[in-house]
């Protein structure tokens, strides 16, 4: 009996340590970012022009449309995160006049109001021009304003510009402005691709068959978000970098799309990113210095791969001693031969660098120049500068001092003394040092003086003026 309570205070014991090692490593697990999927809106550009009413396979290229688009959203009727609206043209006004303001959102974006848009585009009939520049420059009035949606216009039309507009430059007018996405474009009945490229992606529809697959394969791709995977490169051009930050901006509006932190997946992989395929990025990895993809474009539908050098070794600043001066210390890191401040590195601290060579400025006093220093494929390169001196400036007056370091009798100056203090300490790398001083209410320079001294590390000097 008392070997079974003994067994039971055991499994029991193993319970609840089972139980605080897995909660303790919940606990300990940060939370995942739990980001709100964007609203995709689909605005249907369609054309209703007098030419849609020409003989195509089974019916008129109109009919046709009309009817494989209404089959088309019946698909996408109840999906979330998507609204949908409807803008024709040509419709208005029969032809002839030419009329080319003949254009008109019929259904404005709203949740569910596919059955609206299908019930109008039963009620719509051909008759007029084609006004394509028009009618895309119209529809950025059609997105209301909203913080986190993807706009996106898909047209259908089976003619050219008839207006003298330009659709290409409305085109690239609303995508640099951010309005919307990289349009699409299905042509009905003869290949446009020559003239329809340039708006955005073009789809042929050569048949009926044709039509209905461009249609979904648009809907798809407007809908659908895309893998993807950066690998950072070290020198021996395998994907080995990691953990630096990563911008991707919309190459034509200069948004920012994405902001990650580069992150290995548990099979030491680049983890993989989900990212919208229709936007063309410029990614900026945070690297130092910067490494800059200028143009990605990423095929919908199937997972991107895209390569980058980045190899990088470290660079450590530390200070000889156990003196108090290193807290503060910073050096100026340059790219060897260059002016442009790179980064400004704290004592004490090892950071990444690019591989290659740099120089550093250290804002000791005097400062010291280093030049050529090597950063190497994952090594870490340690920049060791002596532990400085204290000089105590003791002042019987208030007056104006410059500190000159005194190099192989060549003086230069490197500190003014604060002239409203009687007492200054100052950190000095060791060296030959000269002070020059004048009372400030002394009018003449005859009161001048001056004194040489001595900085050794770690020691204090003391420097007094006026006795």
């Amino acid at each position: 009996m008392k070997k079974v309570v003994r067994n039971k205070i055991r499994y029991i014991s193993i319970l609840i340590m089972l139980f605080w090692a897995f909660g303790a490593g919940a606990q300990n697990q940060p939370p995942v970012v739990q980001k709100t999927p964007p609203t995709t809106r689909i605005l249907f550009i369609f054309d209703a022009s007098q030419s849609m009413l020409g003989r195509w396979q089974s019916d008129t290229k109109f009919n046709i449309a009309k009817r494989i688009m209404s089959e088309m959203l019946d698909s996408i009727a109840n999906l979330k995160n998507a609204e949908f609206a409807l803008r024709v043209y040509g419709h208005q006004f029969q032809y002839p006049p030419q009329v080319c303001s003949d254009t008109k959102l019929e259904v404005p974006f709203a949740p569910g109001n596919v059955g609206k848009i299908k019930s109008r585009l039963r009620t719509i009939n051909a008759r007029g021009t084609t006004p394509l520049a028009f009618s895309l420059e119209q529809s950025a009035k059609d997105f209301p304003p909203c913080a986190n949606c993807r706009n996106i216009v898909v047209l259908i039309t089976d003619g050219m510009e008839e207006c003298s507009g330009d659709p290409c430059a409305v085109s690239k007018m609303l995508q640099k402005n951010g309005i919307i996405l990289k349009p699409f474009i299905i042509g009905i009945g003869q290949d446009f691709n020559l003239a329809f490229n340039c708006i955005g992606t073009y789809f042929d529809a050569s048949s009926e068959k044709d039509l209905k697959k461009a249609l979904n394969v648009v809907i798809s791709q407007a809908l659908n978000s895309t893998t993807m995977q950066v690998n950072l490169l070290d020198e021996s051009g395998r994907p080995t970098e990691t953990d630096a930050g990563m911008t991707f901006t919309d190459l034509y509006s200069g948004k920012i799309k994405y902001n990650y932190i580069h992150t290995m997946n548990n099979r030491g992989l680049p983890d993989t990113l989900v990212v919208d395929p229709l936007v063309t990025y410029r990614v900026d990895i945070h690297t130092l210095p910067p490494v800059v993809i200028d143009t990605l474009r990423i095929t919908p539908g199937k997972h991107t791969v895209v390569a980058t050098d980045a190899p990088q070794g470290y660079l450590q600043l530390k200070m000889a001693g156990v003196s108090n001066a290193s807290k503060g210390l910073q050096s100026i890191v340059r790219k060897s031969k260059t002016m442009q401040t790179l980064n400004v590195q704290n004592f004490g601290e090892t950071e990444k660098y690019i591989t290659g060579k740099y120089d550093l400025e250290v804002l000791s006093l005097p400062r010291i120049s280093l030049n050529d220093i090597d950063i190497r494929q994952s090594h870490t390169t340690t920049i060791e500068i002596p532990e400085p001196g204290i000089a105590v400036f003791r002042k019987s007056f208030n007056g104006y001092g410059t500190l000159l370091l005194n190099d192989k009798n060549k003086l230069t100056r490197i500190y003014e003394l604060n002239e409203t203090l009687t007492l200054e300490t100052l950190y000095l790398q060791p060296g030959s040092y000269r002070i020059v001083f004048r009372p400030k209410n002394s009018r003449s320079t005859l009161y001048t003086v001056e004194q040489s001294f001595i900085i050794e590390s770690g020691k204090t000097t003391d420097i007094q003026l006026y006795k």
